[in-house]
Parts: C-alpha cells; sequence; structure tokens
C-alpha cells in the first residue's frame, strides 16, 4: 500500500477512512465491492444496448427501465471508485470541493432513482386499470417529460446539501468515517451549527420517501382494487405478475435505504462498520439485481437479450428463436 504524507487538519482536505474498524480487511472487502459493481454494469449497460438497438422495444415501459438503469449505473458510480481507491491504494485524501460535489450526484441520482419507481408504479396503473387507453396516456413524449420532472426535483432537493455545509467551519480533526460523503457523515465533522443541515436532512428523507410511497401506495392499491374484480383467477395472476419487478425493485430499494437515513441520525448503538456496509450495499445490490429480475420477468426483455447472447457467440451469427 501507498503511503502519503498529510496534514488532517488541512482546511482544503477531508480523509475518508472507508470501513472504520476493517481497515486490515479492506482488500477483501473490495472483492465483493467490485464483484458487485462490475456486474451491475454489465447487467445495466445490457439493458441499455438491447433496448437502445431493438426498435420494437422503444415503449414506455422500457424506456422507464432504461431510466432506472441509468439512475443505478450514476448512483453507484458516483462512489464505488472512490471506495475503491481506498480500499485498494489506500487514497483516503478528498478535496472538499470534491466531496461535495460526490454528495450532490450522489443525493441527486439516488432521489431520481426513486421518482422513477414511482413513474414506473403510475406506468403499472394504467397497464392494468386502463388498459384500452395505455397508448394515448403513456406516450414515449410524455415519460420523456416525466423524467425530466423527476430529474429537476432530484437536483433542487439535493443541491441545498451541498450548498448548507460550503460554508461551514469544518474541525481540524477533518476525518469522515465512511466510504464515500454522505451528507450526515460530512455535517457531523463540522464544528458550527448543523441543525438547519440535520433537519432539512430529515426532512428531505421523509418528505421524498414519504411522498413517493404514498404515490405507489395509491397506484398499488388502485391496482388490487381492479384486480379483484377480475372474475377470471388466471387473468388475476397474470395482472399481478406484470407487477412482480417493480415489487421487488421497491423492495431492495426503499427498506434499506430509509434505514440507512434513520441510523445515521438516531441510531447511536448500531455498530459504525455495520451501518456502513449496509449504506454501501443498498447502493450495490439493487443496480446487480434489477437487471436480472427484469429479464427474467420480462419475456420481450429476455428474448432479446437472448438473441443477441446467442448471436455474439453462434459461428454463424444465426438469430435465436425463443420456443
Amino acid at each position: 500500500m501507498a503511503n502519503f504524507s498529510f496534514s488532517p487538519s488541512d482546511s482544503s482536505i477531508f480523509i475518508l477512512t472507508g470501513i472504520p474498524g476493517l481497515e486490515a480487511d479492506h482488500i477483501w472487502i473490495s472483492i465483493p465491492f467490485s464483484a458487485f459493481y462490475i456486474m451491475g454494469l454489465l447487467g445495466n449497460f445490457t439493458v441499455l444496448f438491447v433496448v437502445g438497438k431493438e426498435q420494437t422495444l422503444h415503449k414506455p415501459m422500457y424506456l422507464l427501465l432504461c431510466m432506472l438503469v441509468l439512475s443505478d449505473i450514476t448512483t453507484s458510480t458516483s462512489f464505488v471508485p472512490k471506495a475503491l481507491c481506498i480500499f485498494w491504494f489506500n487514497l483516503k485524501i478528498i478535496t472538499v470541493k470534491s466531496c461535495l460535489t460526490q454528495m450532490f450526484f450522489f443525493h441527486a441520482f439516488s432521489t431520481m432513482h426513486s421518482a422513477v419507481l414511482v413513474t414506473m408504479a403510475f406506468d403499472r396503473y394504467v397497464a392494468i386499470c386502463n388498459p384500452l387507453r395505455y397508448a394515448t396516456i403513456l406516450t414515449n413524449a410524455r415519460i420523456a417529460k416525466l423524467g425530466l420532472m423527476g430529474l429537476i426535483r432530484a437536483v433542487l432537493f439535493a443541491l441545498p446539501l451541498s450548498l448548507l455545509l460550503r460554508g461551514q467551519p469544518f474541525c481540524a480533526n477533518r476525518i469522515i468515517p465512511h466510504t464515500y460523503c454522505d451528507h450526515m457523515a460530512v455535517a457531523k465533522v463540522s464544528c458550527g451549527d448543523i441543525t438547519a443541515s440535520r433537519v432539512y436532512g430529515l426532512l428531505m428523507a421523509f418528505v421524498i420517501i414519504g411522498f413517493d410511497l404514498t404515490l405507489i401506495g395509491l397506484s398499488y392499491g388502485m391496482i388490487i382494487r381492479a384486480v379483484l374484480r377480475i372474475s377470471s383467477k388466471g387473468a388475476n395472476q397474470k395482472a399481478l405478475n406484470t407487477c412482480t419487478a417493480h415489487i421487488c425493485a421497491l423492495l431492495m430499494a426503499y427498506p434499506l435505504g430509509l434505514f440507512s437515513s434513520l441510523s445515521h441520525r438516531f441510531g447511536q448503538g448500531i455498530t459504525p462498520h455495520v451501518h456502513i456496509i449496509l449504506s454501501n450495499l443498498n447502493y450495490l445490490i439493487p443496480p446487480m439485481l434489477n437487471p436480472i429480475i427484469y429479464g427474467i420477468k420480462t419475456k420481450d426483455l429476455r428474448d432479446k437479450v437472448v438473441k443477441y447472447i446467442c448471436r455474439m457467440y453462434s459461428p454463424h451469427g444465426t438469430d435465436f428463436k425463443p420456443a
């Protein structure tokens, strides 16, 4: 490992420790971290490639999937490379500006991820409750507008997190016990009054997660009501199956994310390395599993992926025709 000389009191830098208490195991921890990240990139870029190449997949559902994929890629990429530099090369120094920039992009992309999940819930509601009007209600142009609105919301909510800390005085001991510049982890290094940052961060977590979960809950409430009105058991099952992948994405995104946010503020009894590992896995596991889940549960996407894989390895380049 390379050793670098630096002063912790340098006003222009922070020191990211990685996972406190497990520094000796950083190399071993980096193995699953890098594996999850690489597998996530491969799976997500495969989805983007297949959807981009296939005209038949240029539909609202798959455009939303591409938005989910992009938010997964950008969220994990905003912190994993730096975390791996800490694990592999002991490069713990990060400038204050770089830290606040990383914080902004990380929180903006994760907020965008939540907005995409809400839009996907609305997509499932329209597909099941108003199937005959689906093509007129959810056009590609409308999906693009909803995606832009989600991006604008993400930027507007994430920007104050960095701005509130930008003018704060930071203590001489500028060590952040984390793998990335999480908002509350950076705020705790400040010697000034961080009440505004604490309140805004908590409000942001509850407003975004609470508001988004409320909209998702309303969508699924109406979906369940519509499904219960269907007399055919087979039709019931088919309707619910179209929501399975989205429900899996929700279960991976929200519970651990809410736990991570609250434990930073109220979880004094939680061992730091447990909190930090769970916080990292919250943004590594879903990007790895979402392409697999959607590939398995979405027949059109699965068939196209298999076709490209078979074409890649077939000596004659023949297309695969699923049964």
